[in-house]
């Protein structure tokens, strides 16, 4: 190899001090020759560090002739034939303050950097090798980054952790915005307004042990104590059923019978798809059937209403013991509604809202953002939050786009809720969702974990599991962010049903089975952890109000004396969505029970 080839090598790896008099002693030059100018241009020109060049221009000189002389001509050629070639394909490096992974501290310091050199701008004669910057005059208005960062929630803004923070057009230029798309009931002024949560405290209904407070350890539950959990679950609604029709005892489902009989057990499928009316079996309980189960016939029902998981007593012939002809349908019966012992004539506003926060296009929180304009104005008692607040089906999260963990990105949107509601003063309820990026991905759910919250607020933010039973001043509420609703509804089949709206349907199934998830075997999309379910996702009580957001259309509606919400969710793709309100108030005079939900609204955001 030259001596010119090492020469340069050893200036542009930058060697000094005895290192550099060891190298040339070794070659037997006392002094080292001065740097070669056009190595270290070649260097900074095109961005590479002398580690990087010097491989480049080992490898270059090996490939051609181990002694040619490292003229310019040489330089030239490895110029043209290497490095140009090689600044195609690589993209150019970016800024060192802006890779890595920052806080909203560290981001707040990069944005009061660019404000400084703007300003710096401003007073100097920029030269012609300087970078562009935009302009600020009414043509070229300032970046819509720089806009948002004057804004009150620009300290804790989740849109720091997006690459790209531009907001959604279609969203922006969203129509009919606070238009009321449903009613419920009628309400007394004009206008829905509350009191900032003043001497409302919402809490969880039932003991400290009916209640899911704190994460558990899921992945462990055999398919015994599975098959355990369902069978009790049978022989609990067995015993309401029998009650209620005042039926006598149930028979076995595989003994052969010529007269009428009643059977007892649980809708299920024959095969590994979707139930109809040909594939229908009923999987018979552990005391009279001991597990077995027999093909149903249908053919004489007049009406039937059936999913897989629903517990139910049939009437019916099984003359050969292998199908059952049914002629009567037994279905379940909903609980008691809880009687407060010291009821309040109090009225309530209660604000209902389920995410996703952001559209579909951005990161940016404009609609969350909004959500936080109206509960400043309308200054709601409670507030009820439903996940999912950074969305796993969002495209920027699968693609892991953000600049930033999840759970940090999560910790910003909760401290730009709570600040932003602190005005307000209202309650907040936080209930997580299977498609919160960041939390458990298990059923029931446990609530989010947020050990830095701030002393001032602990007295009015709430975290609760996901289901979850609350009372509000005697009122009480069932909360679930699982999309109910869309799964029994693909799931469930009817026949001349007298309940022409299947939304009704699924809602009188839940109420009767007694359950949030009365659906078995669950949606491939849910994790159940069956161990936990019947503690956890089972019905106290009926609820006065019902809440379950669903991706198919919102509505209330008044079933078996429960009013049911479906709020929608905030955003519905790049375009803004809806939520709900509504007005709480006992009224238990005369001693016939009223509904304490006296209004209800959905709204457009």
């Amino acid at each position: 190899m030259s001596r010119e080839v090492l020469e340069a090598v050893w200036v542009v790896q930058g060697c000094q001090g005895s290192c550099w008099r060891q190298f040339w002693g070794v070659l037997g030059t006392p002094k080292p020759p001065p740097p070669l100018p056009a190595v270290v241009e070649l260097c900074l020109t095109h961005g590479l560090g002398p580690v990087a060049l010097a491989n480049e221009l080992l490898a270059f000189v090996t490939s051609k002739n181990l002694g040619i002389e490292l003229s310019s001509n040489g330089l030239h050629a490895f110029e043209h034939e290497v490095l140009i070639k090689r600044s195609s394909r690589v993209p150019q490096k970016r800024d060192n303050r802006y890779s890595g992974l920052h806080d909203v501290h560290s981001l707040q310091e990069l944005l009061d950097e660019e404000e400084e050199d703007e300003l710096l701008a401003a007073y100097t004669t920029p030269s012609k090798n300087s970078q562009k910057r935009p302009n600020s005059t009414p043509e070229t208005p300032r970046p819509k980054r720089s806009l948002s960062s004057r804004s009150p929630y620009a300290l804790f803004s989740p849109s720091s952790f997006s690459p790209s923070v531009t907001p959604s057009q279609k969203y922006s230029a969203r129509s009919s915005r606070g238009e009321v798309v449903v009613s419920f009931g009628s309400i007394q002024g004009p206008s829905w307004s509350g009191q900032g949560g003043r001497g409302c405290t919402p809490r969880l209904f039932g003991s400290p042990e009916e209640n899911l407070t704190k994460a558990y350890k899921f992945m462990f539950q055999k398919a015994l104590d599975t098959r355990e959990v369902l069978l009790w679950r049978i022989e609990v609604l067995g015993d309401a059923l029998k009650s209620h029709h005042h039926l006598e005892d149930f028979t076995s489902l595989s003994l052969p019978a010529q007269e009428l009989v009643t059977v007892l057990g649980q809708i299920g499928c024959d095969a590994n798809g979707k139930l109809n009316a040909k594939s229908v079996v009923l999987e018979g309980d552990q005391e009279h059937s001991s597990g077995g189960q027999v093909p149903l016939d249908l053919s004489e029902l007049r009406e039937y209403s059936l999913f897989p998981g629903q517990v139910v007593a049939l009437e019916g012939t099984n003359s050969t013991g292998r199908r059952m002809v049914v002629s009567k349908l037994y279905e379940g019966v909903p609980l008691p509604f809880h009687t407060p012992p010291e009821p309040t004539s109090e009225q309530r506003m209660v604000l209902v809202a389920c995410g996703p926060y952001t559209p579909s296009d951005s990161i940016s929180y404009d609609p969350l953002s909004d959500l936080l304009t109206v509960i400043a104005r309308d200054r709601p008692d409670v507030c009820v939050l439903f996940g999912p607040f950074l969305d796993s089906k969002h495209e920027q999260v699968e693609n892991c786009q953000l600049l930033g963990s999840f759970s940090e990105v999560f910790k910003l949107c909760l401290k730009m809720i709570i600040e932003g509601t602190r005005s307000a003063g209202s309650q907040l309820v936080f209930v997580p969702s299977a498609r919160d990026v960041h939390h458990d991905y298990i059923y029931p759910q446990p609530p989010f974990c947020c050990p830095e919250l701030p002393k001032d607020d602990k007295q009015r933010v709430h975290f609760v599991s996901d289901p979850c039973t609350l009372e509000v001043d005697g009122v009480v509420l069932g909360l679930t962010s699982t999309d109910l609703l869309f799964h029994m509804g693909a799931e469930e089949i009817s026949s001349s049903s007298s309940i022409s709206d299947r939304f009704t349907r699924i809602l009188k199934h839940i109420l009767t089975q007694r359950s949030y998830y009365p659906l078995y075997p669950p949606s491939e999309e849910l994790n159940v952890d069956y161990e936990s379910f019947y503690s956890y996702a089972s019905l106290p009580v009926t609820p006065d109000v019902l809440v379950t957001p669903s991706e198919l259309r919102y509505f209330v509606k008044d079933v078996l004396g429960c009013v049911c919400i479906n709020p929608g969710r905030l955003t519905k793709g790049t375009v803004g969505g809806t939520y709900g309100r509504l007005y709480l108030q006992r009224d238990d005079t005369g001693g016939e029970r009223k509904s304490p939900c006296v209004a209800a609204q959905v709204v457009k955001i």
